[in-house]
């Protein structure tokens, strides 16, 4: 990350959740544990207790895939939706690359045909899995012809009104992830501050009253511009800060708890990405910010629900703690024998953005997808015998190289950002 610290108390790795699915062809393709370009050394079991060799395995999950791409182009509805949530489910949980390269094509035109006619729920589902296909095909050439062809689909989706607000959220989830693969920045920020400033006070500094279901939108559109910011030329983040910094410290009273969670959390990420070009950087007014997060930190209104007070007052004590004190807690996230620390707001927002379309993948993906290795600064898989794993390097080494890693990536990709954005 732009800088490496080492938090008060380390949290635990996050626990995966469920992406099992009551589909039967679902549950059989993620049963095999195998995937088109990689075997595990596993063999499965067959029908009546009999072992299936590695090579049968693959070549039932390949058929099973296959069939849920034939299911993109049925007339049925209902077994569109199906054909997406299984390639969804597998997309995130495993890696495919061999398998998809040779059939991205297909999938892309399946895809841009539930995007421009399918209903609201096939039209968010089929964002999600474009974003996971993209995922798969890492940052080359093939992820960049996709995203190229179904781009302007999902600009229209999301500036569109009347477009449903689940297919305009799950197009705002996922843009941002696009453009972190294939590094087309300055249209997304215009366009996802489009979606969330419409929640910005008016010029007397109210707040207006939200529509139904725009808080989600709004959040969602947040996330993935503050996402999006950590790839932003340093030498064009002070003018960003000074737009924004003001507008979001008064939405932090917005009446939708996720949506003053996501603000709190944008406005230390973009504090944190100040002080990495200025350390001597102080926020205008901090005081009154001060004041106002100690507020969200410690509110006990019995009139908002137990979870959301909880929820709120956690993440509201982090980014208080984080301004006032310029520390962050530390959380480790362990996968196989590696692992990674999540030591700064820039590196959480990044690995909650994989962690929200992977879901109980993600782990998975950071071992084996080359993509989020790079991202992280893992480097190539780890192939591993029974010495190697017994062999482990202690905690601390571990963070300082994935510390050291990640910095060095991200001053490598900052000098690329900011001779492009002379031309821009």
């Amino acid at each position: 990350c732009r800088r490496a610290r080492r938090g008060r108390g380390a949290r635990n790795g996050v626990k995966g959740e469920s992406g099992a699915s009551d589909e039967e062809l679902t549950s059989d393709i993620l049963s095999h544990g195998s995937s088109a370009s990689e075997c595990t050394s596993v063999l499965e079991e067959g029908v009546g207790g009999e072992p299936v060799d590695e090579q049968t395995a693959q070549e039932e999950t390949v058929d099973k895939l296959k069939q849920c791409i034939d299911n993109l182009m049925d007339k049925s509805t209902k077994t569109r939706l199906a054909g997406l949530e299984s390639l969804r489910l597998a997309f995130s949980s495993r890696v495919l690359y061999d398998f998809l390269t040779e059939r991205r094509l297909t999938i892309s035109d399946c895809l841009e045909r539930s995007l421009k006619k399918g209903s609201a729920e096939e039209q968010a589902v089929a964002a999600t899995v474009f974003a996971l296909l993209c995922i798969q095909l890492g940052g080359g050439d093939e992820a960049e012809e996709g995203f190229k062809m179904l781009r302007p689909i999902l600009t229209a989706i999301l500036i569109d009104n009347a477009a449903s607000l689940a297919a305009r959220q799950s197009v705002s989830n996922h843009i941002n992830l696009l453009d972190i693969i294939i590094s087309d920045l300055i249209k997304s920020l215009a366009l996802l501050e489009s979606v969330f400033m419409s929640s910005y006070p008016n010029r007397e500094g109210t707040l207006p009253t939200p529509k139904p279901g725009s808080p989600a939108l709004h959040n969602a559109a947040l996330q993935a511009w503050s996402l999006l910011v950590t790839l932003y030329p340093a030498s064009r983040l002070a003018v960003l800060l000074d737009l924004h910094l003001p507008k979001l410290q008064v939405c932090l009273q917005s009446s939708d708890v996720n949506y003053r969670i996501a603000v709190g959390e944008t406005i230390a990420l973009l504090v944190e990405l100040r002080r990495d070009i200025d350390e001597e950087f102080a926020v205008e007014d901090s005081e009154s910010m001060c004041e106002c997060l100690k507020s969200l930190a410690t509110d006990s209104n019995k009139h908002r629900a137990k979870n959301d007070r909880r929820k709120q007052r956690s993440v509201f004590r982090d980014v208080l703690h984080y301004i006032e004190n310029d520390d962050f807690s530390e959380e480790k996230i362990q996968f196989g024998v590696e692992s990674i620390y999540i030591d700064s707001w820039m590196r959480r927002r990044i690995y909650d953005a994989f962690k929200e379309i992977l879901e109980s993948g993600v782990r998975h993906h950071l071992q084996f997808n080359p993509l989020l290795r790079d991202i992280f600064g893992l480097g190539s898989p780890l192939i591993l015998d029974a010495t190697t794993k017994g062999n482990k390097i202690s905690r601390f080494e571990k963070h300082l190289f994935n510390s050291a890693a990640f910095k060095a990536r991200t001053k490598q990709r900052s000098k690329v950002r900011d001779k492009r954005a002379d031309v821009m």
